[in-house]
């Protein structure tokens, strides 16, 4: 009796191991099916960076230029002898606009505001009251020419989800409304100076990666497609030089000064008592040793990234401010704010690095400052 009664209860627990055994199947088989759909949005959207930079690759024509010989220096940078009269050449660092992000006042006290149309605005601004600031408020002066260095992070970029979400337009927008402003500038600077340099450096925010690369680094960012755009359009020009780094560095001689431009995002911390200075120095004396020891020295290291105007030529360092200015991460940061500003300085033959003036490129009355 008590062996019928165990092989019934035997009986009566098998389905029950059937039931969990199919259970577990279903378990697993609903993880798998998450993980594929995971895997299929991934793919999805490396597809749509994929079909981003193709589609502007073929809009604006870059495949027969991409790989052109470099562009030499022109030699009216370095001339050989110095002129008797007051002779300089103009610098401006025109960095970090984040063209197409949007800053809404009210997240920030009110400091600043950004939309696409300030931002045309302050790119304008750049150009002319730079032009205003040589002719006017330093007159005296022969101008034999004007070195443009354009520091990066031309664009807001689509490296986090809330730029995806906030921005103006999709990358494609953005690229195709930022050249034409750009070169327009360049050209207004080539009408007053006669003569215009340009060099160039990628920024981190025109990356199409999430987390930073070494490998083409330059040329897998939007900021070089722009700045390969600019250059092909202007390269009749016979006043127009552009050379578009393909490293994240760039060497720049002005009359006897050595340049490095670098974007900046190298430099790592400033969220101390010393703030960005430490990262700063720290950089330039890195960057300084490693300069040594390949053969190309240099004497000050011009940047941006910062979104600070930092002037700091007799230690090495030019920091060049921002068109975007003050936004939600600089506030969440507890950083301080600054005018949306390009740095701007004399170069003499005499003595390198003189006389400096920053070009102001918002107005408080309609946007905050």
């Amino acid at each position: 009796m008590s062996a019928g009664g165990t092989m019934a209860k035997d009986k009566k627990a098998a389905p029950d191991l059937d039931s969990f055994a199919d259970a577990a199947k279903k378990a697993a088989l609903t993880e798998t099916q998450g993980l594929a759909r995971t895997v299929r949005a991934q793919k999805a959207i490396i597809d749509e960076q994929h079909e981003v930079i193709e589609s502007v690759r073929e809009k604006i024509g870059l495949y027969e230029t991409i790989h052109s010989s470099p562009v030499k220096p022109p030699e009216w940078l370095a001339p050989k002898k110095a002129a008797k009269d007051h002779v300089a050449i103009p610098c401006m660092m025109l960095t970090d606009v984040h063209w197409d992000e949007t800053v809404t006042p009210e997240q920030i006290d009110n400091v600043n505001k950004y939309d696409h149309d300030i931002a045309e605005m302050r790119l304008r601004r750049a150009f002319k009251r730079s032009i205003h600031v040589c002719r006017d408020y330093m007159a005296g002066v022969r101008y034999t020419g004007f070195q443009l260095f354009l520091g990066g992070d031309l664009l807001s970029g689509i490296i986090h989800e809330e730029l995806r979400e906030s921005n103006r337009g999709t990358i494609i927008q953005s690229i195709l409304t930022i050249a034409p402003q750009l070169t327009a500038g360049i050209k207004l600077l080539a009408e007053e100076f006669g003569q215009v340099n340009i060099d160039a450096v990628v920024g981190n925010h025109g990356r199409r990666t999430l987390k930073p690369v070494s490998k083409n680094r330059a040329q897998d960012n939007f900021d070089w497609l722009v700045y390969k755009w600019v250059s092909e359009r202007l390269a009749d020009d016979k006043r127009i030089t552009m050379r578009v780094a393909d490293a994240p560095d760039a060497h720049v001689q002005v009359h006897d000064v050595n340049y490095l431009l670098t974007h900046g995002d190298q430099f790592k911390g400033g969220s101390g008592i010393s703030a960005a200075f430490a990262p700063l120095l720290l950089g330039v004396h890195r960057k300084t040793r490693r300069q040594a020891a390949i053969g190309r020295p240099f004497r000050t290291m011009v940047m941006g990234h910062f979104h600070k105007s930092i002037w700091m030529p007799e230690d090495g360092l030019i920091v060049g401010g921002s068109i975007i200015g003050y936004n939600e991460y600089a506030y969440q940061q507890n950083l301080t704010p600054e005018a949306p500003q390009c740095a701007l300085w004399l170069n003499t033959p005499e003595r390198g690095i003189t006389v400096h003036a920053p070009v102001f490129v918002s107005d408080r009355t309609d946007e905050g400052w």
